[in-house]
């Protein structure tokens, strides 16, 4: 059952941690968005659009999802698949891209009609999945004190702040330390900001063509690249957390945008692992089921994002890399500590959940397909192998 919705559950942590979602979202991925645009041929004033569907598509779903769910479902553009599409795409007329888009797109919006994402993701323990969470997230909790090394002053800095506000402030530890470090940053003159004014980019409507070539060389390793990379780390992390959003609705409706929109760029539009837990930590609210207000904002700034389109990416390059990672890592130190506490509690899952764990944090890459997706195979096969029951001797 939902719980109730109410405006009294919206809190300045909550938004906050929706702009840090947002703000590593974009630092961490734009980049490759901007070359996966590039690769299919597309204008700069084209690439803009494309920003700026993505950055509308992703607002209103994470939006719309979290308020009905109550729950924080946050969305994402397909990082694993816009790398893949970098690789792809160089050579393909974008008519023929946006026809590989929509290709995709319509069988990840029958995965979700089917039910048949749903019925294999029933299949992943509890543990194992939080084991992959933990994995996913473990390189971002190592770059917040990796950030050490790059800017002593504005991580080291950021870091004693975070400390004194858990021990005397701790609702809003993530709050304060992101205000010291843009404090720092500013002082120290480590804020760059472009002289290039922020602009609106008019999405531009592409008519799809479709090349049964590239429907079944770059159509369907996007399909399952999207699919394995992006999508069930981002069903798994929902389940990881305690959220038991029904998986199907969530697979149909965002494919159903990315089908919509497609001819306008936005080529991809998934449930988001990383951007995600950083609105499901205790920073958020001390209650899990008013947590849903932090994606619901984070679902605000992306809509604004996306009214600027590739001249967000300006704002948020504007930051220096120690302040992202510092932030993003100390926000996500909740998250992890709770994913390897329920990867671990069940002594019987406790191995396969560690091999899923490492797998994930190794960063394997095979066929394309990203760890996440390995870690979740690692871990399945070693649940069932060592869950079979041993023959009795004698």
């Amino acid at each position: 059952m939902r719980p109730p919705f109410s405006f009294r559950h919206l809190t300045f942590p909550a938004v906050v941690a929706g702009f840090v979602a947002v703000l590593v979202g974009y630092t961490s991925s734009a980049a490759i968005i901007f070359q996966a645009a590039g690769a299919a041929g597309a204008s700069e004033l084209q690439i803009g659009g494309w920003l700026s569907m993505l950055g509308l598509a992703m607002g209103l779903t994470s939006l719309c999802l979290s308020l009905y769910y109550r729950a924080p479902i946050l969305t994402a553009w397909s990082t694993p698949g816009a790398a893949l599409l970098v690789t792809s795409l160089p050579g393909t007329p974008i008519a023929e891209a946006i026809g590989v888009f929509i290709f995709a797109s319509g069988l990840i919006f029958l995965c979700g009609v089917t039910g048949l994402f749903a019925r294999l993701m029933n299949y992943i323990p509890q543990a194992i999945s939080a084991a992959m969470l933990a994995g996913i997230l473990l390189r971002f909790g190592l770059e917040a004190f990796g950030a050490l090394k790059l800017d002593f002053p504005l991580a080291g800095g950021m870091c004693l702040a975070y400390l004194l506000a858990k021990r005397f402030l701790p609702r809003y530890a993530i709050v304060l330390t992101l205000i010291v470090g843009l404090l720092i940053a500013g002082l120290s003159g480590e804020i760059h900001f472009s002289p290039q004014p922020l602009t609106f980019a008019l999405p531009q409507f592409i008519a799809p063509h479709f090349t049964l070539s590239t429907l079944l060389g770059i159509g369907i390793p996007f399909f399952v690249v999207t699919m394995a990379s992006q999508n069930a780390p981002g069903i798994a992390t929902l389940k990881a957390a305690g959220y038991t959003t029904p998986v199907s609705p969530l697979i149909g409706w965002t494919g159903l945008t990315s089908l919509l929109l497609a001819p306008f760029g936005g080529f991809s539009v998934c449930i988001a692992a990383i951007t995600a837990a950083i609105c499901m930590g205790p920073e958020v609210n001390a209650d899990p089921q008013r947590r849903y207000w932090g994606a619901a904002c984070a679902g605000f700034f992306y809509l604004l994002a996306g009214l600027f389109g590739g001249a967000i990416g300006q704002l948020f390059s504007a930051l220096p890399p120690a302040l992202i990672h510092t932030v993003a890592g100390l926000a996500l130190l909740g998250t992890i500590a709770g994913s390897l506490q329920r990867a671990l509690a069940d002594e019987k899952q406790r191995e396969a959940a560690v091999i899923t764990f490492l797998i994930t944090a190794c960063g394997l890459t095979l066929l394309g397909v990203g760890a996440a997706f390995w870690g979740l195979v690692g871990g399945v096969m070693a649940h069932l192998l060592l869950s079979l029951p041993q023959k009795k001797r004698g």
